[in-house]
């Protein structure tokens, strides 16, 4: 593709961003004067990751509301903040965010670095938070590819080439497009573009602005990109989560190990997840089988049987929550588990 035609590209979707921008909580107006706390954003593309905007869109209300600034949440508790971050999943996320924060508060003063080189030197900035950061918090002409800027460069180029063995020549397609002209707007127009005209399924290519150079859309099947390999089947595991009652509304809690899956989040008592988990209350109890939840992790499904009892164990690694709160600070499968035994 020539320069020409990336410019003319280019000038065709700022023009439709200008028109067709997204109100979102941690975005500005559109326009080469604006810029947004870093921090805001930092915050956004955090949890943007792997999550929707509908979904990330109350967690970021709560968080930059409790936590208003880098140095506020740098100084939380370590159990609040994942607390707060229940139900948003990929917990890692939640613990890189107070390391990155405490980084930034103690290392940087309380100021985010303006450079991509230099925030990548943050815990837990990757190669796409610190472009990300870096182009829309500071207006520096960064390669920002997410999800939807490789599907948008797939179909542009008709890029034949599977996913995930494609991504660098999707990232260097992008990087055609990346220039000193609005480096802040950019990326967000194309991730617009890709989360409300180039769909993965469907695409509104009669209203896409980019149409007229979509080597896809002139194929007539824009749907059949990306190319995306063959997944392997998800292994499936079983476990038993043990719900103890203290017939008062309180339910006895634990911390998982820090390191892991779920690491340093409030739990139930349970059983490893596996083929065959053993059945291994952690006390003495009428133990009652409530039923099985499902629930699908990013590399496994997991069948968790929920069993339910009433009784007081003294053992100081307990935490015992009143069963209201606790249904508001576990992660979404024990959430589920807890639900299937009080009902």
């Amino acid at each position: 593709m020539k320069p020409s035609e990336i410019a003319r590209l280019r000038a065709a979707l700022l023009d439709w961003y200008d028109a067709n921008a997204r109100d979102l909580p941690w975005r500005t107006e559109p326009g080469e004067a604006t810029r947004t706390d870093p921090y805001r954003v930092w915050m956004s593309e955090v949890m943007l990751q792997q999550t929707t905007t509908v979904h990330a869109a109350p967690y970021f209300h709560t968080f930059t509301k409790r936590w208003p600034t880098v140095s506020d949440l740098a100084a939380a508790d370590d159990a609040d903040v994942m607390a707060a971050w229940a139900g948003l999943g990929y917990y890692a996320r939640a613990r890189n965010l107070l390391a990155c924060a405490r980084m930034v508060a103690e290392d940087y003063n309380g100021v985010f670095p303006d450079t991509e080189e230099a925030l990548l030197k943050l815990k837990g900035v990757g190669a796409y938070t610190a472009a990300a950061v870096a182009a829309i918090a500071f207006g520096r002409p960064a390669n920002v590819v997410d999800g939807n800027v490789e599907r948008v460069m797939s179909r542009l180029f008709a890029v034949k080439n599977e996913v995930p063995a494609a991504r660098p020549e999707l990232k260097r397609l992008a990087g055609l497009f990346v220039s000193d002209h609005r480096p802040s707007d950019w990326p967000q127009a194309l991730m617009d573009l890709g989360a409300r005209i180039c769909r993965p399924k469907s695409p509104l290519c009669e209203q896409c602005p980019l149409s007229f150079g979509c080597e896809a859309y002139a194929e007539g099947e824009p749907q059949s990109y990306p190319r995306k390999a063959k997944k392997a089947e998800r292994p499936h595991r079983l476990g038993h989560a043990f719900v103890l009652r203290d017939g008062k509304g309180r339910v006895a809690l634990v911390k998982r190990p820090e390191k892991g899956l779920l690491g340093g989040m409030l739990g139930l008592f349970g059983s490893e997840w596996s083929a065959v988990p053993a059945y291994e209350p952690p006390l003495t109890a009428d133990w009652v089988e409530a039923g099985t939840i499902n629930h699908v992790f990013t590399h496994f499904s997991l069948d968790l049987t929920a069993h339910v009892a009433t009784g007081h164990a003294d053992d100081p690694s307990l935490i015992w929550i009143d069963e209201a709160e606790a249904l508001k600070s576990l992660p979404t499968v024990f959430k589920k588990a807890l639900e299937r035994a009080l009902a």
